[in-house]
């Protein structure tokens, strides 16, 4: 080439398209984080639209997904192709929102942000499908070149991935600088930090920056993946040595431990969704069976047969529970994954079973088909098709119906906790209906457990009034405890989180002690726990029933000395050493610096043997909240 001719255009015009594509992302950055910080805003005031959450989450998801999908698309997809795709993704969008705003609208506590779930949803459909969209317009077609989807989805994936590490940098950077700055009692920069209309905003751009930056260095981009893709092809046999190792002992060991584990088919698909990645890493675009090692090459066919048993003992292990135990949500997104793990394993053993053509070419069909059966699954995850809940919902009722799961063992805190509406709405049909042959007690424990305002972790069942009093032991010997005690509904009673656990469930013991702890006359419980698990309180009946005025140590409830003196009545009041200070109706309990925990070894004593004096709880003073001086 002359060295006399001038330079070509194109580079110059490619440059000045690359600056209005950029200056177009930087502005939808700054847009999205002006969007997200009013509505973080709205919500944090309480102001429109946050009280109406069939508004609030779409917007939120909206305002997360939409903009970087058009960051992503400037410069790939022309306007037409641009506004059919946003639209498409938005109504998408909406429809599994307002879904997920409608299902969760219901008391104990209705969602006004957008459940957790929905986001790694979003990000697994959105950048599934957005690889497909761009693959297809770069090929003028409705479904692309396998080549081209395989180079649209790597090339996302590594955009998004330094895209978040770009973001991680510039935080980073920026705390740096405000420690900087605060040394010189400066402290601008880290309180600007905190603030979220600076924080947001900064986030977006920065993450429009980055997707920008990756998306005109291509070569770069290429060249991270072929080096990313070489590492993890090597990682195959490893892969295969250690799974198939795991296959070859199940002669010898038998399924009965692997049954035992309780998430063997989350093990099995995890270890499903490795092999397929692993073996796409070796595969790539369907060329680089030439230069790939012999060893890799056998390893990825080998891994490709392996995959149909991993799924068939993730099915077998699958059913064994839902037929033991009936449907969860957790066993309905297992069944999701499985479908799809199905597709996976007898493709690629087709694929890997066929010696003419090029080395497992069927794996190009297979890997569009479940990229396509992914997205319709995982839509249908979230929307009333096949929500968990509502299939979990029904199918457990329908087991309570027919005497599969006895009354007294059904988890009536799923249906109100986290069966959403299906949930909500099948308790309360149990509460006035009952179901199956003990209907009673159906209907006793449904109502018991819609007037709990919180969920205990350890409660299978509400408790009910006989199964709270066989949990105590009454002492001193031949005491009584108040008739009102147990007549309490400790379900709908207000307690703190660490409430003994003998009031909540059944099967949880405590020793109840009778006394008079204040001197007032009327007769306090305390409760102490077998375990420390089981908690211990102090508790006394007011005019809205019974509740929690005080803790006792929590050693107490492993002080088998100490206890047996409390249940014989060997014990006195001490009075307090330090009286608490009242401020302004604010109550201060002050704390002795030597206080001691309860000498666990200790038997005998003087007259004034261990005294019970339970620290404060925080809900003892009526007033406010007392704040401990220590």
């Amino acid at each position: 080439m002359d060295a006399s001719l001038p330079e070509p255009e194109l580079p110059v015009r490619d440059a000045a398209v690359t600056r209005r594509v950029g200056q177009l992302r930087l502005a939808v950055g700054l847009v999205q984080g002006g969007l997200l910080y009013f509505l973080y805003h709205a919500q944090q005031a309480g102001a429109w639209p946050s009280g109406h959450p069939a508004l609030q989450i779409p917007l939120v998801m909206c305002g997360i997904v939409l903009p970087a999908l058009l960051i992503s698309s400037l410069g790939h997809l022309d306007r037409r192709q641009l506004l059919l795709w946003l639209g498409a993704a938005a109504l998408a969008l909406a429809t599994v929102c307002v879904h997920d705003a409608w299902r969760n609208a219901l008391d104990p506590a209705p969602l006004k942000r957008p459940s957790l779930l929905l986001f790694p949803f979003s990000a697994g459909f959105f950048f599934v499908a957005h690889s497909l969209v761009l693959a297809g317009a770069h090929d003028g077609r409705r479904i692309a070149h396998y080549a081209t989807c395989f180079e649209s989805a790597w090339k996302l994936a590594i955009q998004l991935l330094f895209s978040a590490m770009f973001v991680g940098g510039v935080w980073l950077v920026m705390w740096l600088g405000a420690a900087l700055f605060d040394m010189l009692k400066l402290h601008f920069l880290g309180e600007l930090l905190l603030k979220s209309w600076f924080s947001v905003p900064l986030v977006c751009v920065a993450f429009s920056s980055a997707m920008h930056t990756t998306d005109v260095r291509p070569a770069i981009v290429r060249g991270i993946r072929s080096l990313l893709l070489v590492l993890m092809a090597w990682i195959l046999p490893i892969a295969v040595l250690m799974v198939g190792g795991f296959l070859a002992a199940l002669p010898f060991t038998g399924l009965q431990p692997l049954w035992q584990t309780r998430h063997a088919t989350a093990v099995l698909l995890a270890s499903c969704a490795v092999l397929v990645v692993l073996v796409n890493a070796a595969f790539q675009a369907g060329d680089a069976a030439a230069a790939l090692a012999r060893s890799v090459r056998f390893a990825a066919r080998l891994a490709c047969f392996l995959l149909l048993p991993l799924v068939l003992l993730g099915m077998h292990a699958l059913g064994l529970r839902v037929g033991d135990y009936g449907w969860t949500m957790e066993r309905v997104l297992a069944a999701a994954c499985l479908l799809v793990g199905t597709v996976y394993a007898g493709g690629y053993a087709l694929a890997a079973s066929r010696r003419a053509g090029p080395w497992l070419d069927g794996l190009r069909q297979v890997n569009l088909a479940a990229a396509f059966l992914t997205l319709a699954v995982s839509f249908a995850l979230f929307t009333p098709i096949a929500d968990p809940a509502r299939i979990a919902v029904s199918d457990q009722v329908a087991r309570l119906g027919r005497g599969m799961t006895p009354a007294d063992q059904f988890d009536y805190a799923f249906l109100r906790f986290h069966g959403a509406r299906y949930g909500l709405d099948a308790l309360q049909a149990l509460a006035a209906n009952g179901a199956g042959q003990q209907a009673a007690l159906v209907r006793s424990r449904a109502a018991s457990a819609l007037r709990q305002r919180y969920e205990d972790p350890g409660t299978v069942s509400a408790a009910s009034a006989a199964d709270i009093a066989a949990n105590l032991s009454v002492w001193p010997r031949g005491a009584e405890l108040p008739a009102s005690f147990l007549q309490q509904d400790w379900a709908a009673a207000r307690l703190p989180a660490l409430a003994p656990g003998c009031l909540r469930r059944a099967g949880s013991k405590c020793d109840a002690i009778v006394l008079d702890a204040d001197g007032d006359g009327q007769q306090e419980v305390l409760l102490v726990g077998a375990t420390r698990g089981d908690g211990s309180a102090l508790l006394e009946e007011g005019d809205g029933g019974w509740r929690v005025i005080a803790r006792p140590p929590l050693q107490l409830a492993g002080c088998t000395a100490v206890l047996d003196r409390l249940r014989a009545g060997e014990f006195a009041l001490a009075p307090q050493r330090l009286r608490d200070i009242d401020v302004g109706g604010q109550r201060l309990a002050l704390t002795p610096a030597d206080a001691a925990a309860p000498d666990c070894t200790q038997t005998a004593g003087a007259t004034g043997s261990p005294a019970v004096s339970p620290a404060v709880a925080p809900d003892a003073a009526p007033t406010a909240t007392p704040a401990v001086v220590r």
